[in-house]
């Protein structure tokens, strides 16, 4: 039996089994064999279309754990298409260079996009056991426009020729593995070479924490060279900052995502978040998305969807009517108490369960949950915020 058709043979097994059986298997690589086991099935959640792919070859975990995924890919592949198109040149004058190519997801999703748009598509990776892989897995993809060259990205970025568009993704951890946010502290420096990576690509995408500071961000990159912020999310969850660079334009647009819903907004765009006049049972309630709480344009929301503000601080937003696309998770209030122990007492009473959520709040939920004494689940869900008043309340909702 080869490898190949073990590996398939015990896809789905348990790897730690698998290990504990190895005497069984004298004739099979078994560290190799529950690395790919393992990495097919993470990729199958994160990276389904390559998990259906017969023949990818996965490497070590932490490439795997750092890797894109594929929502976030492919994401990633409209926004490259998108800016090597407004570029209106010829195919044969399009290059895409990747700098950081890693375990090459983002790459070979820009490069399967960009096919017929770009004369040819450059993974760059230093480490060689990657570019080995990589090169299996891209022609096991059909990139047939895909170059992959062992190399470091700062010393090919010093030779490269002009690109239309390049990607970094810079590491985000240090010589001890410990993980690091700011851009300074990642490598490559992208402060130190922004300037040379502006000379020679029409586009730059960089790929950052999400952790980072937007602002700060945009400031410390020249907010003269920002075309737009993109803050992707999945599932609710922040995965990536990308910020386009370019030379080109002077006006930064920012977009809010979370799986697949956009809010885009100009720079310039501000307006005033403004707060509830009153509030009561009936009233919808919305909570913003993870994306939108990461932009903190709260103004825009009130101003597109007509809703207003719980409080100046709590991020939860109300309205008579039912907004349908609101971006975000929606509610309909069906009772409001102060925290006064009676009050409270009355309006929980036959509720045992309940999923909980603080905003400026002095409790955590978990600490809220135990002094209401509620498991968690169910139906029902409490907010627990401040109104506009300075008043700590909670609102007794559902979806």
């Amino acid at each position: 039996m080869s490898t190949e058709d073990f590996i398939q043979e015990h896809l789905h097994e348990d790897v730690r089994d698998l290990a504990l059986q190895r005497a069984k298997f004298p004739n099979v690589d078994i560290p190799f064999v529950l690395e790919q086991i393992s990495g097919w099935q993470t990729a199958r959640q994160k990276l389904p279309s390559w998990a259906a792919t017969k023949g990818i070859i996965y490497p070590p975990h932490l490439s795997l754990e750092q890797c894109s995924s594929e929502a976030t890919a492919v994401y990633k592949a409209d926004i490259a298409k998108h800016l090597v198109l407004s570029l209106g040149k010829d195919p044969t004058e399009n290059i895409l260079i990747d700098l950081t190519g890693g375990f090459g997801v983002d790459f070979a999703f820009m490069a399967k996009a960009l096919q017929g748009i770009v004369s040819k598509c450059v993974y760059v990776e230093r480490q060689e056991t990657l570019c080995t892989i990589a090169k299996q897995n891209f022609q096991r993809l059909g990139l047939n426009n895909a170059e992959v060259l062992c190399a470091d990205g700062v010393e090919y970025l010093h030779a490269m020729p002009t690109a239309s568009l390049v990607f970094i993704d810079p590491a985000r951890r240090d010589v001890h593995g410990g993980r690091t946010f700011a851009i300074a502290d990642c490598t490559p420096d992208v402060l130190s070479i922004e300037e040379e990576l502006l000379q020679k690509a029409a586009y730059v995408i960089l790929k950052l924490s999400p952790m980072l500071d937007i602002s700060a961000t945009v400031e410390a990159l020249g907010r003269e060279n920002v075309r737009e912020v993109h803050v992707v999310s999945v599932a609710n969850e922040c995965k990536e900052l990308l910020i386009v660079l370019s030379k080109e334009g002077d006006a930064t647009h920012y977009h809010c995502v979370n799986d697949g819903e956009v809010l885009s907004l100009d720079g310039q765009e501000e307006h005033p978040v403004t707060l509830a006049p009153h509030l009561c049972p009936n009233m919808y309630l919305y909570e913003p998305n993870a994306s939108i709480m990461k932009m903190g344009c709260f103004g825009i929301l009130c101003h597109r969807y007509g809703v207003d503000a719980i409080g100046t601080n709590s991020h939860l937003f109300v309205s008579e009517d039912n907004i349908i696309d609101f971006p975000g998770r929606k509610f309909q209030v069906k009772a409001i108490t102060s925290m006064n122990k009676k009050e409270l007492r009355r309006h929980l009473q036959g509720i045992t369960h309940a999923n909980i959520t603080t905003r400026n709040f002095p409790l955590s939920a978990k600490d809220l949950r135990k002094r209401l004494a509620l498991k968690d689940g169910g139906d029902i869900y409490l907010f627990a915020t401040t109104n506009s008043l300075g008043e700590h309340i909670l609102l007794i909702c559902k979806r």
